[in-house]
C-alpha cells in the first residue's frame, strides 16, 4: 500500500464473530488514530473494546521508533478473520420435539496496522459537494408546489357561503 513502515497489533481468538467485528473494522479503516479512538469510544459494538486495545497497542509499537510522529499515525489496515470454534467443536442445545440444535461459538483474529501519513494533520472531513439545482422538467426532483397547495374542505366552503 504505502512505502512507509507499518506497525501492527493482533488479537487472536477474540470472543466475537468476525462478521460483527468487520463492521467495526470498516468504521475505523483509513482514519487517524485519534479519530479512530474517538469513534470506538462511542460505538455500542462489543468488538469496539477489542479494537481500542489494538489501536493503542499499535500506537505503542510505533512509538518505539523515535522517527515516528505518533500524532500523524493513521489506521492503514484493519481486518477481522475467522478463528476456530470455542473448544474446537460444536455444542448442542435441546431443540423442539426431542431434537438437538448445534451452537457454534465463534472466535475471530483481529489485526490493526498503523502507518505514518502526511495527510493525517489535515482535517479529515471531506469537502461537501454542492448539489446541482434540478432542471425544471426533471421528474426526480420533488415538487414543492404540490405540497404547498391546500384546498378548503367542501363543508367549510358551504358554511362560509351561508
Amino acid at each position: 500500500m504505502n512505502d512507509t513502515i507499518q506497525y501492527a497489533a493482533r488479537h487472536q481468538y477474540a470472543r466475537t464473530t468476525a462478521r460483527k467485528a468487520r463492521l467495526v473494522a470498516d468504521m475505523i479503516r483509513g482514519k487517524t488514530v485519534n479519530r479512530a479512538l474517538e469513534l470506538l469510544q462511542f460505538s455500542p459494538k462489543r468488538a469496539s473494546t477489542y479494537y481500542v486495545a489494538l489501536v493503542r497497542s499499535a500506537m505503542a509499537n510505533a512509538a518505539q521508533d523515535e522517527n515516528v510522529n505518533v500524532n500523524r499515525l493513521m489506521v492503514s489496515e484493519c481486518k477481522a478473520d475467522d478463528g476456530p470454534l470455542v473448544q474446537g467443536r460444536l455444542r448442542y442445545r435441546p431443540g423442539p420435539q426431542g431434537r438437538s440444535m448445534p451452537i457454534r461459538k465463534r472466535t475471530a483474529h483481529l489485526t490493526v496496522k498503523v502507518s505514518e501519513s502526511a495527510l493525517a494533520d489535515a482535517d479529515e472531513k471531506p469537502a461537501r459537494k454542492k448539489r446541482a439545482a434540478p432542471a425544471k422538467g426533471d421528474k426526480a426532483a420533488p415538487e414543492a408546489s404540490s405540497k404547498a397547495k391546500t384546498t378548503k374542505p367542501k363543508k367549510a366552503a358551504k358554511a362560509k357561503a351561508k
